[in-house]
C-alpha cells in the first residue's frame, strides 16, 4: 500500500498546477538612426599675414632630375654689404660680417629678409647654409630665390620645430605650394645646421636640406630672380639666425 501512495502523490500534485497560456512576445521599438552634425574643420596651419591660395599643382615627395650640376656661376664670401640690401629697425636688424648674414629679431610677431640685386638667373642649383643661434619652435626662417622685381619670389621655410614649407609671393598675393610639413631632415631647437639646397629647372623647382630630397613642384611662373634670406618671430622670445655659404652653379640638362 505504501508503494501506491507514493506513485500516487506527483499526480495529484500535478494536477493542482495551473498553466498559463504563453504571452505573446512585445514587438521591439524601430528608432531611427541619430543624424550625425558635421564638425568644424580643425585648422591646423593658421592663414598668415598674406592672403593664402590653395595649391593646385602635382608635389612630388622623391624629386627624380634629369640634370647635371656645371661649374659654380656665382659665389658671395658675405664679407661686406655689396649688392644687399639689408633692413634694420627698432624691432631688429640684418648684418653682413666674418662670412656670414646675420638675421637678429627683438620682438615677436617680426618679420625681416634681405635680398640680392643679382644675379638674375633662371635655371640653377643654389645652396646656403642656415644657422638658427636662439629660436623658439614656432619660429621660422629660409632661403628666398627667384626674386624679381621685390615682390615676386619663392620662399623656402624651415621652422624650429623641424618642419618645412614652400610660398610663391606675387603682386597679386601670396599661394602655399607646399604646407607646413614635419621633415626628418631639419634639425629641431637651436644651434643647429642645416644646408637648404634649390634646383631650378625650366618651370620644376627640386627642394633639398642637407642633401636629401624634400619634394618638387612644377608649372611654376616665375621664371627668372636673384636670392635672398628670411626669419620670423613668431614666439615670445629673440630670434637670431645665421646665413653663410652661398654658391649658386650652372644646369644642364641631359
Amino acid at each position: 500500500m505504501k508503494r501506491v501512495h507514493l506513485v500516487l502523490l506527483p499526480l495529484l500534485l500535478a494536477g493542482c498546477l495551473v498553466v498559463e497560456p504563453p504571452q505573446p512576445r512585445s514587438t521591439p521599438s524601430v528608432t531611427s538612426a541619430p543624424t550625425l552634425t558635421p564638425t568644424s574643420t580643425v585648422v591646423w596651419f593658421p592663414p598668415t599675414d598674406t592672403p593664402v591660395i590653395t595649391p593646385t599643382q602635382e608635389i612630388t615627395p622623391t624629386p627624380g632630375v634629369m640634370a647635371e650640376l656645371g661649374e659654380v656661376i656665382f659665389r658671395d664670401p658675405l664679407t661686406s654689404p655689396g649688392d644687399w640690401t639689408l633692413p634694420n629697425s627698432g624691432r631688429g636688424q640684418v648684418n653682413i660680417s666674418g662670412g656670414e648674414i646675420n638675421i637678429i629679431i627683438n620682438q615677436p610677431g617680426t618679420i625681416l629678409s634681405a635680398t640680392l640685386e643679382k644675379p638674375d638667373l633662371g635655371d640653377f642649383y643654389a645652396e646656403i647654409t642656415a644657422s638658427p643661434v636662439l629660436c623658439s619652435s614656432r619660429d621660422e626662417y629660409g632661403f628666398l630665390f627667384r626674386v624679381y622685381g621685390g615682390d615676386q619670389y619663392y620662399r623656402f621655410a624651415l621652422s624650429c620645430s623641424g618642419e618645412i614649407r614652400l610660398d610663391r609671393f606675387s603682386g597679386e598675393g601670396s599661394a602655399v605650394l607646399y604646407p607646413w610639413t614635419r621633415s626628418a631632415s631639419v634639425p629641431v631647437g637651436a644651434p643647429s645646421v642645416s644646408k637648404l639646397a634649390v634646383l631650378a629647372l625650366d618651370d620644376q623647382i627640386y627642394l633639398y636640406i642637407n642633401g636629401y630630397p624634400q619634394f618638387s613642384i612644377d608649372n611654376q611662373p616665375i621664371s627668372v630672380g636673384s636670392f635672398g634670406v628670411y626669419a620670423r618671430s613668431v614666439g615670445d622670445t629673440a630670434l637670431t639666425v645665421s646665413f653663410s655659404d652661398l654658391l649658386v652653379r650652372e644646369v644642364m640638362p641631359k
